[in-house]
């Protein structure tokens, strides 16, 4: 099981604040200098950086042993092409990319805000209004994304980002066209993208995705930031038994 950028954090730190650069870093990635260290994951790293007309960017940057394999570079490609689609209303806005550099990078608009799962793990579940106002915005959200001819395919709270300006989704990175087809769903390894406990069943299973299967993913996120806990694998021990409560299983809705 893989969601590579699922662990990324779009705010470094567990409580999303920026940390300094340290040696081995790039000190500047196309026209953008870095000031320091955003957060990191399996995808690659990313940087808060100033263009040179002053304006505060957020540029990730592909690992190293990543940028010579030409598959993983088409989905870097597919995940720059994805956010174009959706446009800056519900996520960050691309400004800048070149997916052909040695090592991969894009820049996005900043949109200071902390992560929906660091929400819930620093201060508990959320109330009800913020429920209501999360829904909202996350509905609008997919909405956009649906109506731009993307499925995110990996909704989940550490991919939702609470702004001022409402919830914007971010971490398209296994994002794809609607309706793909059953190999497009598959891994470089084999395995199935995602993340568990956010999955639909016909996505554990490897099947065709349509919209639903975000709907569903929405419904786990909302239940997690009312409750804390997941409809499906809560006391499981591992990604196996969640996957199988998933397919075999009904959801549990206390709390």
């Amino acid at each position: 099981m893989r969601s590579d950028s699922g662990k990324e954090r779009a705010r470094g730190g567990a409580d999303g604040g920026i940390e300094p650069l340290v040696p081995g870093d790039p000190r500047r990635i196309g026209p953008y200098r870095l000031l320091g260290r955003l957060g990191s994951g399996g995808m690659g790293r990313v940087y808060l950086a100033r263009s040179e007309g002053g304006r505060t960017v957020a540029v990730k940057v592909v690992h190293e042993e990543h940028a010579s394999d030409q598959r993983f570079r088409a989905r870097f490609r597919r995940e720059v092409e994805a956010v174009r689609k959706v446009g800056e209303h519900f996520t960050a806005p691309v400004l800048d990319a070149d997916p052909e550099a040695d090592r991969p990078w894009v820049a996005t608009g900043f949109v200071p805000g902390p992560l929906l799962e660091q929400v819930v793990r620093g201060h508990g579940p959320l109330p009800a209004e913020s429920i209501l106002a999360l829904a909202d915005g996350l509905l609008k959200a997919l909405r956009g994304i649906h109506g731009a001819g993307i499925l995110h395919r990996d909704l989940k709270p550490s991919n939702v980002m609470l702004t001022v300006e409402g919830p914007r989704v971010i971490d398209f990175g296994i994002a794809r066209a609607l309706e793909p087809s059953v190999d497009s769903l598959l891994t470089s390894t084999g395995l199935v993208a995602g993340s568990p406990g956010f999955m639909a069943p016909e996505q554990v299973r490897g099947e065709s995705l349509g919209p639903a299967a975000d709907v569903l993913a929405l419904g786990c996120v909302l239940m997690y930031a009312a409750t804390g806990r997941l409809p499906f694998g809560h006391g499981a021990g591992n990604q196996h038994a969640i996957m199988f409560q998933i397919v075999e299983a009904e959801p549990t809705s206390t709390g």
